[in-house]
C-alpha cells in the first residue's frame, strides 16, 4: 500500500474517535496512538510529495523542516496547526495524567482530525487519481 493510501486508511479509523467512550482510558490511549501514527504518516507523505515536486531544500528531513517546506509548496496547509501537532506528538510521551490525556484527545478530535481531513481532500483535488501513486 502506498503512503497516501496508508494515510487515508488510518484517518478513516481515527475519524471515528468522537463516537467512542472518551472516559475509557484504553480508548483515550488508542486515540492518542492513532494520532501519533497519523502524524507520522502525514509528514512522510509530505516528504514524498515534495520530492515528487522537485523540492529537496530541507537539509535534515526532520518533521519540522518537512512541514515548513510543505507549507511553502501547498497553499492548503495550515502551518500553525501542523507545528502544533508536532509539538503535541513530541509531548504525548510525557503525558502521565489521565486528565491531560483527555485534554489531548479533545484537541485531536476538534483540531487535528479536521486538519487531516482537509489535507486528504486538498491532496485528492490537487493530484487527482494520481495521488494513489504516492
Amino acid at each position: 500500500m502506498k503512503k497516501f493510501d496508508n494515510f487515508s486508511s488510518n484517518l478513516k479509523i481515527l475519524s471515528t474517535a468522537f463516537k467512542e467512550n472518551l472516559s475509557n482510558e484504553f480508548i483515550i490511549g488508542g486515540i492518542i496512538n492513532k494520532f501519533t501514527l497519523q502524524f507520522e504518516l502525514s509528514w512522510k507523505l509530505f516528504k514524498e510529495l515534495l520530492t515528487y515536486e522537485g523540492i529537496s531544500s530541507y537539509s535534515t528531513g526532520s518533521p519540522r523542516e518537512i512541514i515548513k517546506a510543505a507549507y511553502k509548496c501547498y497553499n492548503f496547509i495550515d502551518e500553525d496547526i501542523w507545528l502544533s501537532m508536532l509539538k503535541a506528538r513530541n509531548t504525548i510521551t510525557h503525558i502521565y495524567d489521565s486528565q491531560q490525556a483527555q485534554i489531548m484527545v479533545q484537541e485531536i478530535i476538534t483540531k487535528y482530525i479536521p486538519e487531516f481531513q482537509k489535507i486528504e481532500t486538498a491532496l485528492i483535488k490537487h493530484y487527482g487519481k494520481d495521488i494513489h501513486q504516492f
